[in-house]
């Protein structure tokens, strides 16, 4: 048993949010993009980790067996389109993401790489519920799964099929982080991701974060949001509503475990994850702590605390992030 108890900022001295965003434009670099190599991996490994001993062991391990499927896949894609120089130009200039979710049509070979993830992972699902939706998934035409892809890219919940769209949300994340890398190795002499309008937005493909990670080592104390499609990461001051980017009323609560009870419903070291909760606009958005629990990772995490969602629904707020392997119909969460 846990209870809901507000935490600390985490910051040692509060500044005020006109000083650390002075400070943290000069000296934090704005986007961290994944790592072909590890992004994936780390993600499995993390889930592995939070799953022993956890309410929703068995669901964490399923989306560990999928984070490995999509870190084989990432490693030999297919080539996809990508947009050419005068595009990419184009979006930096009017602050847009060069690749975004709205852009009109999928690129049929996600459907090779959908299909592919479904064959890797069968095996691990022999004696799993799921394996009849993704029997569904296999059998299904080309139209059936552009127009679920669509629906999940665009958070139409309505017609969605919630039991695939974790498979189908895996493969479309393998397409959109293997993207991001391939026009950063093609024209990454022209800088082709930036600051866009929209900050509360993944810079590269325009989607709504998954949750914000507060890192060590070469960017230690700032904060970056983590995109839930292509995992690119964007820096965010802190302190900051990351839906209204309100400065005011923006306060954090965690799980703390109950004397004589039983531990608290995540894995995660004490005060590791956190919602940043903004009395402005009812919005909050998790925020994990790599100084508080170095292995933290942001869509693991997300997922391993769902317990502190469900409280803090009860009092009428409203996630401004998404974690594409565990979607809820309006009103559900």
């Amino acid at each position: 048993m846990s209870a809901l108890n507000q935490g600390p900022t985490g910051v040692s001295r509060l500044l005020s949010p006109q000083e650390i965003a002075v400070s943290a434009g000069d000296q934090a670099p704005f986007l961290r993009l994944p790592e072909r190599t590890s992004v994936y991996a780390d993600r499995a490994l993390r889930l592995r980790q939070l799953a022993a001993g956890h309410a929703m062991r068995d669901f964490l391990l399923f989306v560990a067996d999928l984070a490995d499927a999509q870190h084989v896949l990432l490693q030999e894609m297919p080539a996809l389109h990508l947009p050419d120089a005068v595009t990419l130009g184009e979006a930096a200039g009017s602050g847009r993401p060069p690749l975004p979710v709205e852009a009109v049509g999928l690129d049929p070979p996600w459907r090779e790489v959908l299909r592919n993830l479904l064959r890797a992972i069968q095996p691990r699902l022999a004696a799993s519920p799921a394996l009849n939706v993704l029997h569904s998934l296999q059998a299904a035409d080309d139209e059936h799964l552009d127009r679920q892809a669509d629906r999940l890219l665009a958070g139409e919940m309505l017609g969605l099929d919630f039991g695939a769209a974790p498979l189908i949300a895996a493969a479309l994340q393998v397409c959109w982080t293997h993207e991001v890398l391939e026009v950063q190795r093609r024209f990454g002499d022209v800088r082709p991701f930036g600051r866009v309008v929209d900050t509360t937005r993944c810079p590269c493909c325009g989607s709504r974060p998954t949750s914000s990670i507060v890192r060590i080592g070469d960017a230690a104390g700032y904060r970056y949001l983590h995109c839930s499609l292509c995992a690119t990461q964007w820096h965010m001051v802190r302190i900051k509503c990351t839906h209204c980017e309100s400065t005011k009323g923006i306060y954090y609560l965690q799980l703390e475990p109950i004397a004589g009870a039983a531990t608290a419903a995540t894995a995660a070291a004490p005060g590791a994850v956190q919602l940043e909760c903004c009395d402005e606009c009812d919005h909050y958005l998790k925020i994990v702590h790599m100084e508080r629990d170095y292995q933290v990772e942001p869509v693991a995490d997300d997922l391993a605390s769902l317990t502190l969602d469900i409280l803090v629904s009860d009092t009428g707020r409203h996630k401004h992030g998404v974690n594409l392997m565990l979607l809820f119909a309006e009103g559900d969460q």
